[in-house]
């Protein structure tokens, strides 16, 4: 059975916010994120990525 807790995603919302947490700056970043080379999509005009998602792909060896 899945808890509440494990259906919570953790959502990064904003290119200067993933930007952060991946240490690059934003206009390297929407270049990373519009040439869909990130694990991230747009919603309503916005970019969103799953914290864990995007550690696991720099985590990855073939990153």
């Amino acid at each position: 059975m899945t808890t509440e807790k494990e259906l919570k995603l953790d959502l990064i919302w904003e290119v200067a916010e993933i930007a952060k947490l991946i240490g690059r700056n934003e206009r390297q970043t929407f270049h990373l994120l519009s040439s869909a080379q990130l694990p991230a999509r747009k919603v309503g005009g916005r970019w969103v990525a799953e914290r864990s998602k995007l550690i696991a792909f720099f985590m990855d060896p073939a990153a």
